[in-house]
């Protein structure tokens, strides 16, 4: 009686089945690199939009006659609006395409930016804000979606890395052009200007994303997008990286709100135009967060996560100075220490989670946006309390928390014998 089951093929001469090519993008063909400038864009324009008030604050301040901490709101709720809507946001995206998606939220976020510098009280602009920060939601959580399923896995962090990078230079040249614009033709030219620029960049965006390949539409349906919810939720490792960003993004929106203030104010009383310059520091960020996959190579996730905490803690420390190049120096390393421990952390959301991607990532971007909307507001609440030391006694305890956080996952890597972060 033959076997019933053998090595050999059922039928002469047949082959072994062949697995199906990768069809994902990597590094070096002509669609990665389209993408990647395409995300690029999409970062610049993201940051560039939401952060648009952040280095005029004290301009806003005079016109209005507010305080530090009532302009900051300008800031809170467009982020604060974003983190409220990227769950929701991450929904669409998974039903209707990312792509899709990411294309709706720019073509509404640049119209309100195009509106904001009419706003005619402090009420109307931070109302003007929060739409904008609503709309911008679709863009973080479905732009890591789509890089997980559309890029190959080695290929992931760097790649995500790219579109935080795309994050830091629009962060850095919005508030570079406001603060120049500003102080020649004030604020409200300042932000046109950025609405401008977004517009720009969200035309060429979509004419440049390849089309999705690996995209499945999911289900709308509230019960399956819960369970969902739950189960990364329900992930201690999601959950440890959803604090991290958070407490890093604290720190982050905190010095960045409040740092107007202090360098208008004596003992440096700079202009307009070069306090905008300080946010050319943004371009140390762009390269720590490109660079991360490499780091992560070198010294592994938590040994990444453990330098960029040990690295903003430094700088919070040097920005105590009333040396202006100290003040700098510390600024430096605040920048460089949050966009590597933001790429870290985002693109370890997307490699854990192996269903529901944009999910993980909004609430990754929810946790991280709420941080900023925290940070801002508690740091500009701290500088008017106790000065620059408050604002940076905030940043060091978000900090710590970072750094307790990693140990609790070193510690629970090793009980498990697992690569947990």
């Amino acid at each position: 009686m033959p076997s019933a089951s053998t090595e050999a093929p059922a039928t002469p001469g047949a082959r072994a089945a062949v697995p199906a090519p990768d069809t994902r993008m990597q590094p070096g063909g002509s669609d990665y690199r389209r993408m990647s400038f395409a995300l690029f864009l999409a970062g610049v324009a993201t940051f560039a939009l939401l952060y648009s008030t952040q280095a005029l604050l004290p301009l806003i301040s005079g016109e209005f006659g507010v305080a530090a901490s009532e302009a900051s709101w300008t800031v809170a709720a467009a982020t604060g609006g974003l983190a409220l809507f990227v769950l929701p946001m991450s929904a669409l995206s998974e039903r209707y395409g990312r792509r899709t998606v990411m294309t709706a939220s720019l073509a509404v976020a640049v119209t309100v930016g195009l509106l904001v510098p009419f706003a005619p009280s402090l009420g109307a602009l931070v109302v003007l804000r929060g739409v904008q920060g609503a709309a911008l939601a679709g863009l973080p959580a479905s732009a890591t979606a789509y890089l997980a399923e559309e890029v190959r896995p080695k290929a992931l962090v760097t790649a995500i890395g790219l579109f935080v990078a795309g994050n830091s230079v629009g962060g850095m040249s919005g508030r570079v052009i406001t603060g120049w614009v500003a102080q020649e033709w004030g604020w409200r030219v300042a932000v046109g200007v950025i609405g401008g620029l977004a517009v720009v960049c969200a035309v060429a965006f979509r004419a440049l994303l390849p089309a999705p390949r690996h995209f499945t539409p999911g289900s709308l349906r509230p019960r399956v997008l819960l369970g969902t919810v739950r189960g990364h939720l329900a992930n201690p490792l999601l959950r440890r990286l959803y604090a991290i960003g958070a407490l890093f993004m604290t720190v982050f929106g905190g010095v960045y709100t409040v740092i107007g203030y202090r360098l208008t104010e004596g003992p440096f009383s700079l202009p307009q135009g070069v306090v905008g310059s300080i946010f050319l520091v943004y371009l140390v960020g762009t390269v720590s967060a490109s660079t991360a996959g490499r780091l992560v190579g070198r010294v592994g996730r938590r040994g990444a996560l453990y330098l960029s905490g040990g690295t903003t803690a430094t700088g919070l420390v040097l920005s105590l100075a009333g040396s202006l190049p100290l003040v700098l120096l510390g600024l430096v390393l605040i920048t460089a220490g949050f966009f590597a421990g933001h790429a870290v952390a985002s693109s370890a959301v997307s490699k854990t989670a192996t269903s529901g991607r944009a999910q993980a990532s909004a609430l990754y971007q929810s946790a991280y946006y709420i941080g900023s909307s925290v940070g801002s507001t508690v740091g500009a609440i701290a500088f008017h309390a106790g000065g620059w030391g408050g604002t940076v006694a905030v940043g060091l305890l978000a900090v710590a928390g970072v750094v307790s956080i990693t140990v609790a996952g070193t510690r629970a890597a090793r009980r498990e014998g697992g690569a947990v972060a």
